[in-house]
């Protein structure tokens, strides 16, 4: 069974790298793997994808080497475990507001002692069987981490980073800022506060975090917050760059410039 590369650089004290993918692109997650990235966060939120086309993907993350963190858009148990069965590494959670909900998930996606995840022993998380030992295996390589993204979670976060079994937060600046804006005056709090609220309660408890950075500046504002888990650049924004700086590329050269 493989072993999580992003676990293994935070267990030495080292940030991690991750991609957003939201597309059926096998060829990104090989370009991520080669550029260095330890883990691609596979967001199932805001993207569909059929159960097979998610299936069909993991081969790719274990050829690769590199971490399939899945951004699921449910909180039911069993498609919760599933996801781990058919070979993702890892879950992102959004909207998780309270330790509640947060002991709820542990409690789906951890085996016992830890919680109470089913087990099946013939998945690709085994290699279809060919290996055991999946319940000490997965509670020691799978991440589970929860998003940050309203008020009350901000009021909570002591809370929710102490929930044993959790790996780390990560605050979802877009849903979080939007929301902050409704706040009463006297109760309003921006973004770089909430960082420090949560990298002080992640340190309390021995807990990684993270948010989405939109500039070199931000990146090192919140390493220096002591941030390790650095999620920086997506299938769709390299692939417009990619397109767009080829187009300019093409039209320069050939004169293109006012063709219908």
């Amino acid at each position: 069974m493989r072993n999580s590369r992003v676990l293994a650089k935070l267990r030495q004290g080292q940030p991690v790298l991750l991609a957003q993918m939201g597309y059926f692109i096998p060829p990104f997650i090989a370009y991520a793997a080669s550029a260095g990235y330890d883990g691609i966060w596979l967001d199932l939120e805001h993207r569909a994808m059929d159960p097979r086309e998610i299936q069909a993907l993991m081969p790719y993350f274990r050829l690769y080497d590199i971490d399939c963190l899945l951004r699921a858009a449910t909180r039911e148990k069993a498609p919760l475990y599933r996801y781990l069965e058919d070979g993702a590494t890892g879950l992102i959670i959004p909207h998780v507001s309270d330790a509640e909900t947060a002991r709820d998930l542990v409690s789906k996606v951890r085996f016992p002692p830890v919680g109470d995840r089913g087990i099946e022993g013939s998945s690709f998380e085994t290699n279809f069987g060919l290996e055991t030992g999946i319940a000490e295996h997965a509670n020691r390589e799978t991440i589970l981490i929860v998003q940050i993204e309203t008020p009350q979670a901000v009021q909570n976060v002591e809370e929710i980073a102490a929930v044993p079994g959790l790996d780390g937060l990560y605050i979802g600046p877009a849903d979080l800022g939007l929301r902050l804006k409704h706040q009463p005056e006297g109760e309003r709090a921006d973004i770089p506060q909430v960082m420090q609220r949560v990298a002080a309660a992640c340190a309390a408890q021995g807990k990684v975090w993270g948010s989405m950075p939109h500039s070199e500046a931000q990146i090192e504002a919140q390493v220096a917050l002591g941030a390790r888990l650095l999620v920086w650049g997506s299938d769709v924004s390299h692939l417009k760059r990619g397109v767009m700086s080829s187009g300019e590329t093409v039209t320069r050269i050939a004169g293109l410039a006012g063709s219908p």
